[in-house]
């Protein structure tokens, strides 16, 4: 496989809407390196696991994957030598139960499920590195239960704090003190315990200054009488440090003990989260698993592309059996290049483990390689037309073909002289052909149609369309040749039926007919004589103002002098009628009963004469300030 296959049949597309399905990040990785595999045993495999987990699925609903997240960085981090949080060890602890209770879950599937639930007996429990974790971890710090000594030194911590909590009380509470106090509290800072002081009394008050606020009006001063208790706190907080800290190292120590058959478990947990996504996706298609094989037959029976949604048609195809070779003609949006997608991206779809939306029966080869020239391949950047890219990426096909190879190829030949292209594509289709290659290919061409009609080995398909609304039915009919869309058409917009069975004979090979007209059946020419034309102009006929070079609109026909007014550039012209030509009447450029007035008149204008048709007080206002300004 390439990378451009995958981007033409949209393969990347289908592993995202499979990875949606994930509850970690463990198996949307792996669904991420996941690829095609071209080995039958592998693929038969994958169709098994697959299968196996829907039938999990549609019997118990909800696998218990709680509490499991992807550990991968936390484990990296034990393997370099650092010591695990209590958030990690946590994490690390949840895991592990989630896999103790998918083990467990497992085990009891083994007759619905016994290829799934065989993988659980390789997964190990870790029931005493749960509980030390969740004895010594609680609220998001170890815990005092943790050692012995932890829990003596906070016992200290606490006896130390309640002593400076009554000292700074009694601070406070000391009338003599009232005046320094900028505030009656105890405000911790710098992991102090300090009394807000006013900054002009700082030097009134014994003690350490320990912060001074943003406006620097307030000091936080440590009281020299809890001087004593404020250090042997600092000792007793770095003891507990030291303790913790011990704790954590013992709990990393022990996890990185057992930090394979750890791993052991991410992988088996990836692939449990991998194929349960793959056992949802087939649920929610309603997909099954065919039938595969090694030697190239492909049977799809009402099958669909797996990213279309909607009423989509479903398509039955088939190759490999009795021709190795099919070319699929048809209308312009009738459906061919869908077919190519839906029998590659389906083929790639099973040899990945995925099961397709069909009928039983259906029947899907497993290729080393599938090669795939679908849409316009025309690349800016090394300057090669659509013909030379497709020609290029043909040549890497031919090149890299095989007799376990799938070649799709959208509108082969395309892209140049109709002649030499049919030529070059029957030439391409039998190369690949000597290497035993499927091949399915759409083209327009007749000479394709033609050798795939003669050659043994090859098959003919058309796409259907109601020859009466000229509709496509997306319906592939095996066997079949595609008729020309254009007679069909031709015929609909009556042409005369002896022109298109003329057409049908040259489509045919007859041969042209070039007899020339005898020379006396032609007619000659009439003297033509000058005259002056008669007719006369009206209101709205659009003319050519002859000595301007431009365009105007009649407002008053001839009069007596043979004179016209022409709208022109917002103007009124009086011209001769001579100077004037009409381009087209106003029964051509209007309707009937068209306002002809309003061409001849401003927006502004037509929409007072309107308001004062309804009665607008406005419009009615400002004609009158009009009249009052006119009369000055």
């Amino acid at each position: 496989m390439n990378s451009n296959t995958y981007e033409k049949l949209q393969y990347d597309e289908l592993k995202k809407i499979v990875k949606s399905y994930c509850v970690s990040g463990l198996g949307r990785q792996l669904i991420d390196k996941l690829e095609p595999s071209s080995q039958l045993k592998v693929v038969v495999n994958r169709q098994n696991e697959t299968t196996e987990a829907r039938k999990i699925i549609d019997a118990d609903g909800n696998i218990p994957f709680f509490g499991i997240t992807n550990i991968e960085s936390v484990i990296d981090k034990l393997e370099k030598g650092m010591i695990l949080t209590p958030d990690e060890l946590v994490s690390v602890s949840d895991f592990l139960r989630g896999c103790r209770k998918i083990k467990k879950f497992m085990e009891k599937r083994e007759f619905i499920a016994p290829v799934l639930s065989g993988y659980a007996g390789s997964m190990t429990e870790f029931m005493s590195i749960e509980e030390d974790i969740n004895l010594s971890i609680k609220g998001g710090r170890v815990d005092s239960a943790a050692s012995r000594e932890l829990k003596r030194i906070r016992k200290g911590i606490d006896t130390v704090e309640s002593k400076i909590t009554e000292r700074l009380n009694k601070f406070l509470n000391n009338s003599a003190n009232k005046t320094y106090i900028q505030e009656f509290l105890i405000s911790k800072r710098d992991d102090c315990y300090t009394i807000p002081i006013k900054a002009s009394y700082k030097n009134q008050v014994s003690g350490r200054v320990i912060e001074v606020s943003s406006t620097g009006s307030t000091v936080f001063i440590e009281p020299s009488t809890v001087s004593k208790p404020a250090q042997e706190l600092t000792v007793l907080k770095t003891e507990e440090e030291i303790e913790a800290y011990q704790v954590l190292s013992t709990l990393s120590g022990t996890i990185m003990a057992h930090i394979y058959d750890i791993r052991i478990n991410m992988e088996l947990i990836s692939q449990y989260d991998m194929l349960f996504a793959k056992g949802k996706f087939s649920r929610h298609i309603e997909g099954i698993s065919p039938e595969v094989n090694d030697y190239g037959k492909v049977k799809l029976i009402q099958c669909k592309h797996p990213l279309l949604s909607g009423s989509v048609v479903p398509l039955d195809f088939e190759i490999g059996r009795d021709y190795r070779g099919l070319i699929i003609t048809g209308p312009n949006a009738g459906g061919k290049t869908i077919v190519l997608k839906t029998v590659g991206l389906n083929t790639l779809a099973v040899m990945s483990g995925f099961h397709i939306s069909a009928e039983k029966g259906t029947e899907v080869a497993v290729f080393d390689s599938i090669f795939a020239d679908i849409g316009d391949n025309q690349s800016m950047e090394n300057a090669l037309s659509t013909f030379s890219s497709h020609m290029k990426i043909m040549s890497e096909f031919i090149r890299g073909s095989g007799n376990n190879t799938l070649v799709l190829s959208d509108e082969i030949g395309s892209g140049t002289e109709p002649g030499e292209g049919a030529a070059l594509a029957v030439s391409i289709l039998e190369a690949l052909y000597k290497k035993g290659t499927i091949t399915v290919a759409t083209t327009h061409y007749d000479e394709i149609k033609r050798y795939s009609e003669q050659h043994p080995d090859f098959m003919n398909a058309a796409m259907r369309f109601n020859a009466e609304t000229l509709e496509p039915l997306y319906r592939l009919m095996i066997g079949e040749s595609g008729e020309s869309n254009a007679l069909f058409i031709a015929d609909k917009m009556n042409i005369d039926k002896n022109i298109l069975n003329q057409a049908k004979r040259y489509m045919d090979g007859e041969a042209y007919n070039l007899e020339r007209l005898d020379e006396n059946k032609i007619r000659q020419p009439k003297k033509t004589v000058k005259t002056e034309s008669v007719r006369r102009f009206m209101k709205g006929d659009r003319v050519l103002l002859l000595d301007q070079g431009d365009t105007g609109l009649i407002y008053e026909g001839q009069d007596q002098f043979n004179n016209v007014t022409v709208f022109y550039r917002d103007a009124f012209l009086k011209l001769n009628q001579k100077k004037v030509q009409l381009e087209m009447s106003r029964y051509e450029l209007y309707p009937e009963g068209y306002d002809l007035d309003q061409l001849f008149t401003d927006y502004e204008t037509r929409k007072t004469a309107r308001d004062l048709e309804r009665g607008s007080k406005k419009a009615l206002r400002k004609v009158e300030k009009e009249i009052r300004k006119s009369r000055k």
